[in-house]
């Protein structure tokens, strides 16, 4: 790679914001993809704000040529949309680091990369989307991606900036973990309210009931998670600000299309392949398929 890496990322919502920030503080600021046009974005923080200049494009330039690595931000539901983006800026030498949800980042990206190499990362802070279109970011950034040797790529972009990447040699087990959190939250898309729900018995024993049917298929899938993961999850959600949203509630309450197949219906379609009983997923994923797709 050379000395200056081009670096673009697609997708400048929350998480695409805050890596955006994190490059841009460091003097790598990226070229900036996304649906709708805007000439900057803002992080903000609890020590101030980041402004990252913009524009962002909404279509590549006629010039476009292929970059070193791009970051792609963009919720699952959004990739074949972005097709073209990803057509412009990848071929064989690039390296896509996917800041998305899920387990199926490499599947579901690299039909469309050009023979692009694709890093799956597990994403570890809240940031939100604020009414004014600023991010606010509310805990430290973390990334988790695993250790493979073009990960280095997205390390050296990434080294001395706010967020901090980790490397992983099980990053399988590390990835249903996280799922496993994204599941749960599906339960306040349901409610329609954000983390203080959690702090309720009856939430609290049925998100513990789920969370152990999410922990057996991901046994069964190879993932090396120990029993007190599923309580671990529910005292982090106890221990969250009230007001604590999540990408799948936002996406619901502006009746946009939700991530349901890749947070929960994953779980049920790998429960089934392995024939273990989800009688809980049999219920939540219909219901929030129907939320997003209808009818009605």
């Amino acid at each position: 790679m050379p000395d200056s890496p081009t670096i673009a990322l697609i997708g400048p919502g929350a998480i695409g914001t805050t890596i955006a920030a994190a490059l841009h503080e460091v003097g790598r600021t990226p070229l900036l993809c996304g649906r709708t046009a805007h000439p900057q974005l803002i992080l903000r923080h609890d020590e101030g704000e980041v402004v990252v200049p913009g524009p962002v494009l909404s279509r590549p330039p006629t010039n476009t040529h292929p970059f070193d690595l791009v970051f792609v931000a963009m919720k699952t539901t959004q990739v074949a949309e972005s097709a073209h983006w990803l057509a412009a800026l990848c071929d064989e030498n690039t390296v896509v680091c996917a800041l998305q949800n899920g387990l199926e980042q490499k599947t579901l990206l690299e039909p469309y990369v050009n023979g692009a190499t694709v890093l799956p990362s597990v994403v570890w802070f809240p940031a939100q989307r604020e009414p004014d279109s600023s991010v606010r970011l509310r805990a430290k950034p973390r990334l988790t991606l695993p250790d493979v040797p073009q990960v280095k790529r997205v390390v050296d972009a990434l080294s001395g900036s706010r967020c901090n990447v980790e490397l992983s040699s099980d990053f399988l087990s590390i990835a249903w973990r996280k799922l496993l959190q994204n599941a749960v939250a599906g339960l306040m898309v349901l409610a329609n309210r954000r983390a203080g729900m959690f702090s309720r018995g009856d939430i609290t024993k049925l998100a513990l009931a789920y969370l152990h049917e999410c922990l057996a298929v991901a046994r069964a899938e190879g993932a090396v998670l120990s029993n007190n993961v599923p309580q671990e999850i529910v005292d982090g959600f106890h221990r969250a600000p009230a007001d604590l949203g999540t990408s799948i509630l936002a996406d619901r309450q502006a009746n946009r299309p939700l991530e349901w197949e890749i947070r929960n219906g994953v779980v049920q379609r790998y429960g089934h392949s392995q024939g273990i009983p989800t009688p809980i997923s049999d219920i939540l994923v219909p219901l929030l398929a129907a939320g997003s797709e209808g009818p009605g």
